[in-house]
């Protein structure tokens, strides 16, 4: 395997990522599988936001964990929901 080839193990759709956003102005962390993040971001483009924006959003509406309401925001919402 070439040294900058990325192992299998970094392109899982299960691992955990942890990114910062600025959610209203205060910077935070969110940690999300890959999976999460792929279509969350598919989910901002379509609405013409960035995923900072969305997050946000998502932040003024929940009532519990920032991450598991993302979770719940994306399986709601996501592309290819009939």
């Amino acid at each position: 395997m070439a040294a900058n080839a990325p192992s299998a193990a970094n392109n899982r759709p299960t691992r955990v990522r942890k990114r910062s956003v600025s959610i209203a102005g205060h910077e935070t962390s969110v940690s999300l599988e890959d999976a999460f993040w792929t279509v969350l971001a598919a989910i901002a483009q379509a609405r013409r936001v960035s995923v900072n924006r969305l997050i946000g959003e998502i932040d003024r509406t929940r009532s519990g964990n920032l991450s598991s309401a993302i979770r719940v925001f994306v399986l709601e919402n996501r592309p290819d929901q009939t």
